[in-house]
């Protein structure tokens, strides 16, 4: 079994792995997932300027009272439409996806399905 300190150092590592080629820009932003134990949080980001343009996670109002939990599957999809909908609200519909360094599968992917059903483009 691999020990907790392990796994957020192995993650921490594809995450670098997975920067070195991934950068937003301001015709295609990049979309960032991070998962903690509790939440989900999703940015658009301008790396150039540094700059976050939108941002969606399960403490948002408009998220927060309809999920019991925010860690799980159904809190992630939530959060790639609410996500996809600020995006297209101002004009963005081309994005980078940055994982995270978390394997896609599970609510990283239900997420990043959930974006793309709303019209945010990979």
């Amino acid at each position: 079994m691999i020990k907790k300190e392990n796994r957020k150092e192995l993650r921490r590592m594809r995450h670098l792995r997975i920067r070195k080629r991934l950068s937003g820009t301001p015709e295609r932003p990049r979309l960032s997932v991070f998962i903690s134990l509790k939440n989900i949080y999703a940015q658009i980001i301008d790396d150039t300027k540094g700059v976050t343009l939108v941002s969606a996670s399960t403490l948002d109002k408009d998220i927060k009272g309809k999920v019991k939990s925010g860690k799980n599957v159904e809190a992630a999809r939530l959060v790639g439409t609410l996500i996809a909908e600020r995006a297209i609200e101002k004009g963005i519909k081309n994005v980078a996806f940055d994982r995270g360094g978390f394997l896609y599968h599970g609510r990283v992917k239900a997420l990043a399905e959930a974006a793309r059903e709303k019209g945010l483009k990979f």
